[in-house]
């Protein structure tokens, strides 16, 4: 297995506001599955690692006890602290995988948004199994696009992304023959049992959206390209179908995942 790449608290700097207005959201329907298949309820705690803005931290919280929120870059915090006002049993802290102790949990869910392949994945489970009461789970939250008809469009979209993100490291990470998948990983870790699901559903987007979404990757971010950024922006606009620029809609088939991972049958937490 390839090492993990360096630790780059600031990765996602200039990509935290476009973070919200462009990526697909999670389902509310993954989200209502996962706390059932989990049985996470009123008297739990979740944590959510590499949490960004917070979509599933804000998410969790009404029906849960409390929720930490933990990433390295403040400006993810601030917006993550903005968009919970109002909800009293979230905390967001600044820090990283490196940061898990034992004083953190206990946790009956640990849920990671599209953030497991930054991190030094051994370690951070590793780590997970001192936090995570027995019974409890990892959830892996992903999303992706179904090649449907719906979708047709996006293989222009991703031609221009791909070429302003050719030599970005953490493209030429996880394509590398070497790289080794989650579930891998996982199956090699205490939280050996995994279970799939996920969610497809029908979405309309706006080429704001689309060009928010290519912003807020830290391979295309504004601090990444810096004066090719508007470059960027017109091509992915051109790439669209004729009137999304102008202020049209598209269709897009999106499906929102989770990978959960529970401890083999009859384990119980590691002790602190």
């Amino acid at each position: 297995m390839i090492d993990p790449l360096p630790f780059e608290p600031h990765r996602f700097r200039t990509a935290a506001e476009h973070y919200l207005a462009g990526r697909p959201p999670y389902s509310a329907r993954l989200i209502a599955r996962v706390a059932q298949l989990c049985g996470v309820g009123a008297a739990d705690r979740v944590l959510d690692l590499g949490c960004g803005p917070g979509q599933l931290g804000r998410a969790f919280a009404p029906g849960v006890a409390e929720v930490v929120g933990i990433d390295p870059e403040p400006e993810m915090l601030r917006i993550a602290r903005g968009m919970s006002a109002g909800l009293t049993n979230v905390e967001w802290r600044e820090g990283s995988s490196y940061d898990l102790s034992p004083a953190l949990g206990p946790f009956r869910l640990v849920c990671i948004g599209r953030a497991f392949h930054w991190m030094d994945r051994v370690d951070t489970l590793r780590r997970l199994d001192s936090l995570i009461v027995p019974g409890g789970a990892v959830a892996l939250f992903s999303d992706s696009q179904p090649k449907v008809p719906d979708n047709a469009w996006r293989a222009a979209y991703r031609e221009v992304l791909d070429r302003y993100a050719e030599g970005e490291p953490g493209r030429a990470h996880w394509r590398s023959p070497d790289w080794v998948r989650h579930e891998a990983i996982l199956l090699d870790s205490p939280f050996c049992r995994l279970e799939h699901i996920e969610i497809i559903e029908r979405h309309e987007v706006t080429a704001d959206t689309l060009v928010a979404r290519a912003l807020s990757m830290s391979s295309t971010s504004p601090s990444r390209l810096g004066e090719r950024t508007g470059q960027m922006v017109a091509e992915l606009r051109a790439a669209l179908p004729p009137g999304v620029a102008e202020g049209g809609t598209l269709r897009e088939v999106v499906a929102t995942g989770a990978l959960l991972a529970w401890r083999a049958e009859g384990a119980g937490a590691a002790a602190s």
